[in-house]
């Protein structure tokens, strides 16, 4: 017997099963995660209603779609690049759960993450993920380390009084009576110079597990906040008294934050000249 894709289906299980030798990422993570517990927090945010009839195609699972956003993440594709891939992997379809006639295409996969940013799931998801984290005995508490890394936007093509007006803070009155350029455009994202190279764009302030490499906690800021700004303010109540949190130098003057929250840190000192 083939299947829709042509080869037989013996053929796919002996893939699947050499991946596994191999080691096969998405095995495991599907092994260590139901990916079912997000689904009352999708579910309650999306506002997914009950069908009234069985006419028209029915809406694609919302747990079958996070983890389509979860391989697209994963491996750094574009929406349609993983609509591409999703398509000719074996191993992805396995571990989504879907055949090559289910896989969302690259529109609907933009249109579910929109979604998720318009309703603000994103930090209850990361909430249950946290706790089923705790419930598998992995958040271990023997250090943190705070990081800050830049995400790049394209680079914006404004005027003048239009930089000005985004500047101000005013930047979301702009563009009303043309909604296709106004959605191309990014009010949010700032400049900012390190180490003589130009970032426009974000910065992402994680707090790691020292041990595990797991992310405990997060924040996002326009690129010309200051790493320091956001360093202790990432210490909340998971957090171990005591507990040692390692930093780089660009935390140096920023004790008293950590301190203040019964927090051991740990800062790497500038290197000068004849000092490294």
């Amino acid at each position: 017997r083939r299947n829709q894709t042509g080869s037989s289906l013996f053929e796919n299980a002996q893939t699947l099963e050499a991946l596994s030798k191999q080691g096969n990422p998405l095995e495991f993570i599907s092994k260590m995660i139901d990916f079912e517990i997000f689904r009352p927090i999708l579910e309650s945010k999306l506002q997914i209603a009950e069908r009234k009839s069985n006419a028209g195609r029915r809406p694609i699972d919302p747990v079958l779609m996070f983890k389509v956003m979860f391989v697209q993440r994963l491996y750094g594709l574009s929406d349609e690049q993983a609509e591409y891939q999703i398509k000719d992997r074996t191993s992805f379809r396995d571990f989504i759960g879907c055949t090559v006639d289910d896989v969302p295409d690259a529109r609907t996969i933009w249109k579910y993450r929109e979604e998720l940013t318009r309703c603000g799931a994103y930090d209850e998801l990361f909430k249950q993920f946290y706790a089923h984290l705790q419930s598998l005995g992995l958040i271990v508490n023997e250090g943190k380390i705070i990081d800050a890394s830049f995400v790049v936007s394209p680079r914006q093509r404004n005027t003048r009084d239009e930089k000005q007006t985004i500047k101000k803070g005013e930047g979301d009155s702009l563009w009303n009576d043309n909604p296709h350029k106004k959605c191309h455009k990014d009010i949010d994202a700032r400049w900012t110079k390190k180490g003589g190279d130009t970032f426009y764009g974000y910065k992402n302030h994680a707090k790691v597990c020292r041990k595990t490499k797991l992310i405990m906690g997060y924040d996002t800021t326009s690129a010309s906040v200051h790493d320091s700004k956001r360093g202790a303010e990432l210490v909340d109540e998971n957090d171990a008294v005591g507990e040692v949190f390692w930093l780089d130098a660009g935390y140096v003057g920023t004790e008293e934050g950590f301190v203040s929250k019964s927090v051991t840190p740990v800062i790497c000192e500038k290197g000068f000249r004849g000092r490294p």
